[in-house]
């Protein structure tokens, strides 16, 4: 099951149920409320993704209760968005963004690093996320700009000491993002051992989307083809089952320090293949079973 947000033409934002490139999406708010009432029950007070998470509704087993009954009752062609909407990214504005570097062997090989012995994690500003088809702007200031394809886990619990055996009962879902990264910043904050979030967390450097699947479509263990294309050419290809540290580890290492919420992204670490891009390039980041991420790199006016 995929989740979407999207915008309607009146610039209304939605979350829906997404079916296929051919149905497009149905309003899922819409539909709970009228299946609570139709249960004769108090309708969730929810207006977005977020709450949607915090209420814990995204949950394949609930959500496949409000599919049958849109289906057994016929109002899909009531609730569906099939023309006239945008997708936009499926958490426009997350709690945090925790991403991994350095976190595929080869990767860290080429950046003339060793593999790491425990996560290396940093922040994304969360005013960095755009979604599907939105413009990557690239600062008049800056020389040198990255992308870099990366596999995104959705928190969908709060929790603080996880196990790791007990990791995969946080997560809502998954998705793709590029961690898009100003290099020559980057290098220049290593060069001074300050922190990444700078370069990492520029404006419009986080593109996400174009929707969360749910874990009842990708199972444990993580084993995703995770590749990167720029206007066509493949730049970076690996699997996740190459991660020097998976899934599991990720969530219970972050949460001995962080306690995780509902919404919270962890972003999973990029392959190798680090070459820039320029004002003018498409990216494409695909990862196995959710999709393709697609986004312009413009120049800032």
């Amino acid at each position: 099951m995929k989740l979407v947000t999207y915008r309607r033409e009146n610039g209304e934002e939605c979350v829906g149920i997404w079916r296929n490139e051919l149905e497009g999406p149905y309003d899922l708010i819409r539909a709970i409320m009228l299946l609570s009432i139709a249960l004769d029950q108090i309708p969730p007070q929810v207006t977005d993704m977020l709450d949607l998470l915090d209420a814990g509704l995204v949950d394949p087993e609930v959500l496949q209760e409000v599919e049958n009954f849109v289906d057994d009752t016929g109002l899909i062609d009531v609730l569906s968005d099939a023309v006239d909407f945008t997708l936009i990214a499926p958490i426009p504005r997350p709690r945090a963004i925790y991403a991994l570097g350095r976190n595929y062997p080869a990767h860290a090989r080429e950046s003339g690093a060793e593999i790491p012995r425990e996560p290396i994690v940093f922040s994304k500003a969360p005013t960095a996320v755009v979604g599907p088809d939105e413009e990557v702007v690239y600062k008049k200031w800056l020389t040198r700009v990255d992308p870099e394809a990366e596999l995104a886990v959705v928190i969908g619990r709060q929790g603080s000491n996880i196990p790791e055996e007990d990791a995969a009962l946080y997560i809502a879902g998954y998705t793709c993002l590029n961690d898009v990264t100003a290099r020559d910043i980057q290098y220049k904050d290593l060069g001074n051992s300050h922190p990444w979030l700078r370069s990492k967390g520029i404006d419009t450097f986080c593109p996400m989307g174009p929707w969360i699947v749910l874990p009842d479509e990708i199972t444990m263990p993580l084993e995703l083809n995770v590749e990167l294309r720029v206007n066509g050419e493949v730049r970076q290809k690996d699997n996740t089952r190459n991660m020097t540290f998976g899934v599991p580890h990720l969530i219970s290492w972050i949460s001995r320090y962080h306690t995780l919420y509902p919404g919270d992204v962890i972003s999973t670490g990029t392959p190798e293949g680090m070459k820039p891009v320029v004002p003018g390039d498409v990216m494409e980041v695909e990862v196995e079973k959710i999709g393709v991420l697609r986004n312009e790199v413009v120049a800032e006016d």
